[in-house]
This record gives structure tokens, C-alpha cells and sequence, in this order.
């Protein structure tokens, strides 16, 4: 079940990514998943670095970290899956 939630939150974390981003994103629905999984274990991580993994309530700037970190990976990733696919 975990596996499920995780592939979830990446689709949400992804997909917030790609609004914040400028532009179109000419990516796949699954690689936007798959960074914005990757892009959630990173914000947990820094977020655990700075101290505020875990608060009372909504842990807002975890989230905020998830969809930053995400939101660098889908930036550095799809100019080089549009250029692999343009040949």
C-alpha cells in the first residue's frame, strides 16, 4: 500500500512541479511521477536536514522543499528527454 501512496504523491508533487515551472513540459505523465517521487525523497530529506520534517500540523515548507526539488529535477530533466526524442 505504501508503494501506491508513494506513486500518488508523486504524481501530486509532479504535477505541482510542472504548474510552478514556466513553459510547456514536454514530458511523459510516468516521468513526471517518477521525479515528482524523487523529488519528494529529496524535500523530506532536506527538510529532516533543516529541522522541520515533523511539526505540529501541516508540515507546509516540507511540501514546499518536495515541489522545489522536483520542480529542479523536471528542469534539468526534460531538455535532455525532448532532445532524446527529437532523434
Amino acid at each position: 500500500m505504501t508503494f501506491i501512496w508513494a506513486i500518488i504523491a508523486g504524481l501530486i508533487v509532479g504535477l505541482l512541479a510542472r504548474v510552478v515551472l514556466p513553459g510547456k513540459q514536454n514530458i511523459p505523465i510516468w516521468l513526471t511521477i517518477v521525479l515528482g517521487v524523487i523529488g519528494a525523497i529529496i524535500g523530506n530529506v532536506l527538510a529532516t536536514a533543516l529541522g522541520v520534517g515533523d511539526t505540529n500540523g501541516i508540515d507546509w515548507i516540507r511540501h514546499i522543499l518536495q515541489i522545489a526539488a522536483a520542480a529542479v529535477l523536471i528542469a534539468v530533466v526534460e531538455p535532455l528527454y525532448s532532445r532524446r526524442s527529437v532523434r
